[in-house]
């Protein structure tokens, strides 16, 4: 979901990944209103855009999804290639750092 926030005529002017000041009214990404702002307002295509504001969660689901697989022993940490142990470590060590106290999906299954 998306959070838009429109002009006076009712026309949206931005969108955020999170409620803001102005911004609380929450839109699909693939809404028709949010399709026809990239179109004004970006140079690329929109769909590329969506993908783009859609990615950080879906991001966060795969690190709970794997978080969730290692606590009950499907995969090992290990299995996974160098690279991607290396950057789950790093992912976690900063959303420590951020939110040590974030609920994630594995903490509520």
């Amino acid at each position: 979901m998306l959070y838009i926030e429109r002009d006076n005529s009712g026309k949206i002017i931005s969108l955020h990944n999170k409620p803001e000041a102005g911004a609380n009214e929450q839109k699909s990404i693939v809404d028709e209103e949010i399709l026809e702002f990239l179109n004004r307002n970006v140079d690329t295509d929109p769909r590329v855009q969506l993908l783009s504001l859609s990615d950080i969660g879906i991001i966060r689901i795969l690190e709970d999804l794997i978080n969730l697989l290692v606590r009950k022993n499907i995969i090992l940490f290990t299995e996974l290639p160098e690279e991607a142990q290396e950057k789950i470590r790093n992912r976690k060590r900063l959303r420590e750092k951020i939110d040590p106290d974030h609920l994630m999906v594995d903490d509520i299954l």
